[in-house]
Parts: structure tokens; C-alpha cells; sequence
């Protein structure tokens, strides 16, 4: 442990307007802190990158999370391995998850880290023991109402938490469409995770489509994207249908978000629509991953994870989220 002296970071330095860019980060190296009683060292292997960072790089203080303040080490979840430790709770060689943030090392008191089978690659525990599955077990499991018969339609279906969300609802005996951004996610989605039907937002008919693969209308919503395709699937919603909606990535680059649809709607049909975001239930992970692991064991739950490799590719690698380029849960591997 004594020749490790230095910790190579990421800083956020600037606020974005639109897109993220290279020029909003900074690459700095700091020695590495000391740990004390009740503290242990971490050293990370792989970060991972979600759509939530633009908002978390935002000077937006009317949010669920506060925003990473300039000059601070960029925020975000990764897998790592406990290498020094003075608290009671966790042993060198032990395998944890937590928001370690752009950085080769760091130091945690304990809350919010997960320890977790290192048997168990870390891809796959990104992609769906972590954030993704949590999310997607949480919005779906806990707060919807699904049940054997209902039409889902989940937007960001090739993503990590929609892809999730399609298999859960398929899982307990729903019929499932995806919204995705281009004919190989749609063919992964239908042929390997088994949805029911699937919609290239940027290729097909929109309503033509939409209407085609449900027939029966749509019971419940999981939003994880917004655009047009929205409106629409807000108009075919049934009586006494769910929303869940847990994303907008369509709007966080945009200088005007797109106005969303007549309420008249929810009233005519009834509707309940719940928004939420994961920091209010890190508390809860135990349940939820309880929920959660039986689909895992079963065999039900597939991913596939898209890795970039060395720390500054996460600067570059988090515009994949808003161009739709990465295939699969967007990983960097340090």
C-alpha cells in the first residue's frame, strides 16, 4: 500500500450548454488521502457512465440531487476493491459498489456502498446488480402495478435500465414493446430478450407502428427517454393506466424542453404518472436487490455491456449516451 502515493482524477471545471465537450473537465493528479478510523481505501476498476451525469454536471439546484460543484471530482457509480481499512464493516480484498466518482482511488466512511459477490464480473454487476437494475426493479416492481395481460411500452428499451424493465414485465407475464434508436437494438431486443415488438423511433411511422403492436392499447408506460414518440403513447394509454417515468434524456441537451401533453388525457383515462430517481430509495437496496436477484438466478435478466478502456475515455465516452452510440450499459474500464 506504501507505493501508492498518487490519484489521477477528473474534475468538472465548467457547466454545459448542450452536449458534454472535453473543454468541461480537467485531468489532475493528487496524492492519495489517508484513511482514518471508520474510513477505507478503494481502487477502482470500472466507472460507470448514465445519462443522469448531464444533470448532475448542471448548475440545476431545484433537482433530486445537488449538482457536482465546480472544481470537484466528477460524480459517478463504479465497482472497486477494498485495499486498506480501519472500519469495522469492510475487510481488504472485499468487492464494492458506490458513487467513487472519475478517480482511480477513493475514500468512503461506508454509507451507501454495497459489498458484493466477487465471483461475479463487474460488467455484469453494472449493467444489472447496480444502478440499471435497481432502477429498473424499483420503478417497475415497487411503484408500478404490472400484471400477466398488460401492454408495456418502455422507451430507451436497448438501454441499461429499459432493457431491464422489458425483461422484468416479460418475466411476469406482460406483453412488451420497446422504443429504440436503430434496427440492431430492435433486433435485440425482440429476438434475444424476447419483447413482443419493437419501434425504431428514427425509421418507422411513429403512430403507424405504435398502433400496429398495440392493439389492445397500452397499460402502462415506463418513460426513460421522452421526444415525440411520447404524445403518442400518452394518447393510446387505457383506463386506469401507469406512467413511470424515470428519464428525458431527449430534453437534457436541448435549450427548451418539449412541451409535454394535454392533461386532459389523464383525467378521461384516469391516469397515474410517478416520477422518481434512485437517490431516494439507496436506503432500500436490500429489498430491492431481493426482488430483483430471483430473475437474475433464473436466468431471466441478459445484458450487454459497451467498455471503454483507460480513465480519460470517460470524457469523450459520456457524449455515446446522447448520440445513442454505445450498444449496451456504457462501462469504462480503468
Amino acid at each position: 500500500m506504501s507505493s501508492i502515493t498518487q490519484n489521477t482524477q477528473i474534475k468538472l471545471i465548467a457547466r454545459p450548454q448542450g452536449a458534454p465537450t472535453a473543454e468541461l473537465f480537467k485531468v489532475e493528479t493528487q496524492p492519495v488521502p489517508k484513511i482514518e478510523t471508520g474510513q477505507f481505501l478503494v481502487k477502482q476498476s470500472h466507472m460507470s457512465l448514465d445519462p443522469a451525469m448531464l444533470g448532475w454536471m448542471s448548475a440545476d439546484r431545484d433537482s433530486y440531487i445537488p449538482p457536482v460543484e465546480l472544481n470537484d471530482v466528477m460524480r459517478s457509480s463504479g465497482y472497486a476493491e477494498v485495499i486498506e481499512s480501519q472500519h469495522p464493516d469492510f475487510a481488504v480484498g472485499d468487492s464494492v459498489t458506490g458513487m467513487f466518482g472519475w478517480q482511480e482511488y477513493a475514500v468512503s466512511n461506508g454509507q451507501g456502498i454495497n459489498k458484493v459477490d466477487p465471483s461475479l464480473p463487474a460488467d455484469m454487476v453494472l449493467s444489472v446488480l447496480a444502478l440499471p437494475g435497481l432502477t429498473a426493479t424499483q420503478g417497475l416492481l415497487r411503484m408500478a402495478q404490472p400484471k400477466s395481460g398488460d401492454t408495456l411500452v418502455v422507451t430507451g428499451a436497448a438501454g441499461s435500465v429499459g432493457s431491464i424493465v422489458g425483461q422484468l414485465a416479460k418475466a411476469k407475464g406482460l406483453r412488451v414493446i420497446g422504443v429504440v434508436g436503430s434496427d440492431d437494438k430492435a433486433d435485440w431486443i425482440v429476438n434475444i430478450l424476447g419483447f413482443d415488438g419493437a419501434i425504431n423511433y428514427k425509421t418507422d411511422n411513429l403512430n403507424e407502428k405504435l398502433t400496429e403492436l398495440t392493439p389492445d392499447g397500452i397499460d402502462l408506460f415506463f418513460e426513460n427517454t421522452g421526444g415525440p414518440i411520447q404524445s403518442l403513447i400518452f394518447q393510446r394509454m387505457n383506463a386506469h393506466g401507469q406512467i413511470i417515468v424515470c428519464g428525458m434524456i431527449a430534453d437534457y441537451t436541448v435549450a427548451e424542453p418539449a412541451p409535454g401533453p394535454n392533461w386532459i388525457n389523464i383525467i378521461k383515462k384516469r391516469l397515474t404518472i410517478q416520477g422518481f430517481t434512485m437517490p431516494d430509495h439507496f436506503h432500500e437496496v436490500p429489498q430491492i436487490l431481493e426482488l430483483l436477484v430471483p430473475f437474475v438466478q433464473k436466468g431471466q435478466i441478459q445484458y450487454r455491456s459497451h467498455t471503454l478502456k483507460g480513465l480519460t475515455s470517460a470524457i469523450g465516452g459520456l457524449n455515446l449516451l446522447f448520440t445513442g452510440g454505445n450498444q449496451g450499459k456504457l462501462i469504462v474500464e480503468l
